[in-house]
């Protein structure tokens, strides 16, 4: 009698600790290059949105369901981002935060539309994507929308009229986008893009060559597109033949790793930037403080446009309701706070974000004066 008593009680049991067992998680991708020579856009932005998970489960989740956050590499490659898509679509992920870049963003696009899985981007500007009604959203705006703050400062703060510029076909959609909307928007300021150079992100590409052409029209400026470690590696060689020359990068150059390896070459050079450095909103302050203890590193604009990217999609997730998609979810609420400032979706996904353009002086960046 007792051992049938012993094990009622353990059936019993069992289905109480059954029937209290957590919820499944709720899983989200996370799609950017994070691995080779150009990964630190990809680790910044991927720690962003572990930060904001991490963050999010200490607070209970998403409608009590823990965040777990599925990492996949694209290797900044189309073909191997198609793959990588691949494999989130098949885990039956919520949504994905990414890409980085926007070469990746218009080759997965189309996947995400054709298995209704909403992609929320940290930092894809290319034109391409702008105005329409598919599942692709982002933090930041369009190149159109930014790329003539550069154009006025180096036109009228800067004196230059004629330009050069160089620009990475690695990323050709970003670098296309923001290499157009300059153009236009310089030589509507009266001046003129002399000469353009494209090239293409390699291991065995020659940066003395690529300087020597850019030099060779006599500009008395130069505008690089392209990210941390190529910008780096080519203002070394401007800077070695031109000292004074005047320098400019887009904001895909804008992570710590450009200081790192460009050293006292970089002084001087103006950066286009999507994030207030120096920003005393304390949700930035904030974040910024947990980024660095969490990772002993800035976050820079990587970090913190993933971390905004990241909790879009979990207060959507918070948001939605029965019968209704991610995508819904989001052009219902429309607006959502970010760390340094408020994001706000118009039908079609696009946004507007505030630019910023720093000088980096005695090693760091510094924030020039907004006209």
């Amino acid at each position: 009698m007792w051992r049938c008593l012993w094990l009622s009680i353990a059936a019993v049991g069992c289905m109480f600790v059954l029937g209290c067992s957590p919820p499944e998680p709720i899983h989200i991708g996370f799609l950017g290059g994070v691995s080779g020579r150009v990964a630190d856009l990809g680790i910044a932005g991927r720690d962003g949105a572990l930060l904001a998970v991490e963050e999010r489960n200490a607070r209970g989740g998403v409608a009590g369901r823990q965040i777990k956050l599925v990492v996949e590499d694209d290797l900044q490659d189309p073909q191997a981002a198609h793959q990588a898509m691949n494999r989130l679509i098949a885990q039956h992920v919520a949504a994905v935060v990414g890409p980085m870049t926007s070469a990746v963003a218009v080759a997965v696009v189309p996947q995400a539309n054709a298995a209704g899985l909403t992609l929320v981007a940290p930092t894809v500007t290319t034109n391409d994507l702008t105005g329409i009604d598919d599942q692709f959203f982002r933090v930041v705006a369009p190149t159109a929308g930014h790329v003539g703050k550069s154009a006025q400062h180096h036109y009228k703060n800067l004196g230059l009229r004629r330009i050069a510029m160089a620009y990475d076909l690695r990323n050709k959609a970003y670098a296309q986008s923001w290499s157009g909307d300059f153009r236009k928007a310089f030589q509507a300021l009266g001046g003129a893009v002399i000469f353009e150079e494209s090239f293409t992100s390699s291991d065995s590409l020659v940066f003395t060559q690529l300087a020597e052409k850019l030099l060779a029209s006599a500009p008395d400026g130069v505008v690089v597109i392209a990210n941390s470690v190529d910008a780096a590696l080519l203002i070394q060689k401007l800077r070695q033949r031109a000292p004074s020359i005047a320098i400019a990068t887009s904001e895909w150059a804008a992570t710590e790793r450009l200081i790192d390896l460009g050293g006292r070459a970089l002084e001087g050079v103006v950066v286009a930037q999507y994030v207030d450095r120096n920003s005393p909103v304390p949700t930035y302050v904030r974040f910024r403080a947990a980024y660095q203890k969490r990772f002993e590193r800035e976050p820079g604009f990587a970090g913190l446009a993933a971390f905004d990217a990241t909790n879009v999609v979990l207060d959507g997730l918070q948001a939605q309701q029965s019968g209704q998609t991610l995508k819904q979810a989001l052009l219902t609420q429309r607006e959502f706070v970010g760390a340094q400032s408020t994001i706000r979706f118009d039908d079609t996904g696009d946004t507007h974000r505030e630019t910023y353009l720093s000088v980096i002086h005695n090693g760091e960046f510094q924030p020039l004066p907004t006209n």
